[in-house]
């Protein structure tokens, strides 16, 4: 017996040891590493980067090569892009869960930003369905600068002419979330009573107008100084969260989105329908390894013992819901709320303020 006791503690004592040397090996931050300009013949544009993980302070606005043609991609001359909580949750390497894809130590891919909105400059001979001087938007890796390569079967879709440049940036990372929240995950039908928590914010905004469009009762959950913004894009009932509880209240709902997580599963379970669901799309930043994810984990766990479905998911950008949201855009049924504007060069600070907490719809770089 005392054999297999010490043999039980020497196995527990290398498993801590080798979890603890893991855990040290993924959080660790390596210094900021220097930049290398362009070579004159490599051409060059300005751009925002990072090389390091940390505060915004990390955020560089340098000149690096442009981005160079292909045979199916095109270069699209960014007009304007839009921050997402994405954004500085990879400027921090933060909650380090997402560290093995985003890089260990410093960032793999040192370019920043994914939303925006421009002018097709060039396409390569296999792109067939966009041509030089289109206005598109979509989603791709390094939004913030002069110009960015896209896959011409990639995230993007033809701008609508009555939407601007900086309104279509604001709309491919929430817009989608916002979108596949109610469709797929929520499975929201007309009639049904949906309440979004977190109406004020990016992807809150768009799932007020979403949901209005799928012809659901709308509940909106959001700070005082906001509810005539939420009230504007359609909520048929508004909830100032600093005077009233909802998950207090006598209400049930079919749908609940949750962009903030500001309460427990089985709080938002007592205002769910037996059949009701709970999707859990953004939650508190708190936490260093799992961040946000931890509610929705222990969602997860509670799901499969009770008659609710509650799920956590990440959004997908793809084409053929950029198109869907695009005719939104043209039929007036989705308007972009824009809260404030940068160019490009102050993208640290666009990048600061939405990590505060307190934007109302979105955050954005301009960038021509």
């Amino acid at each position: 017996m005392r054999r297999r006791n010490k043999v039980l503690l020497i196995t527990l004592a290398v498993v801590f040891a080798a979890v603890a040397a893991l855990a040290l090996w993924v959080s660790h931050d390596t210094p900021c590493s220097a930049n290398t300009p362009p070579s004159p013949s490599a051409g060059g544009m300005k751009a925002v980067v990072y090389r390091c993980y940390g505060s915004p302070e990390v955020v560089k606005f340098e000149d690096v090569p442009t981005p160079a043609p292909a045979d199916d991609r095109m270069i699209i001359k960014v007009q304007a892009a839009s921050v997402n909580p994405l954004d500085w949750h990879f400027m921090r390497g933060k909650p380090y869960i997402m560290r093995p894809m985003a890089g260990i130590g410093a960032p793999k891919d040192s370019r920043l930003g994914v939303d925006f909105a421009g002018t097709v400059q060039s396409v390569g001979k296999d792109v067939r369905s966009f041509k030089p001087g289109d206005e598109v938007f979509g989603g791709a890796d390094g939004a913030f600068a002069e110009y960015v390569s896209v896959r011409g079967a990639g995230s993007v879709a033809h701008k609508p002419a009555n939407v601007s440049f900086e309104q279509a940036a604001a709309v491919p990372i929430a817009g989608i979330t916002a979108l596949q929240a109610l469709r797929d995950q929520g499975k929201v039908q007309a009639g049904q009573k949906v309440l979004i928590n977190g109406a004020s914010g990016g992807v809150g905004t768009f799932a007020v107008q979403i949901a209005k469009a799928m012809d659901a009762e709308v509940t909106g959950v959001c700070s005082t100084r906001n509810l005539e913004l939420v009230k504007s894009l359609g909520a048929d009932h508004v909830i100032d969260y600093t005077r009233e509880d909802f998950t207090r209240s006598a209400e049930k709902y079919d749908v609940i989105v949750d962009n903030v997580g500001s309460h427990s599963a089985s709080e938002y379970r007592r205002v769910l329908k037996p059949d009701g669901k709970l999707v859990i799309v953004g939650g508190s930043s708190d936490g260093q390894w799992l961040g946000g994810m931890s509610g929705a984990i222990r969602a997860k766990l509670l799901s499969p013992f009770v008659s609710q479905q509650m799920s956590f998911f990440l959004a997908h950008l793809n084409p053929m819901d950029l198109e869907y949201l695009a005719g939104l855009l043209q039929n007036g049924k989705l308007n972009p709320v824009i809260d404030r504007r940068y160019p490009l060069k102050d993208s640290a600070e666009a990048i600061r303020y939405l990590e505060a907490g307190h934007a109302r719809g979105k955050v954005i770089i301009q960038v021509q």
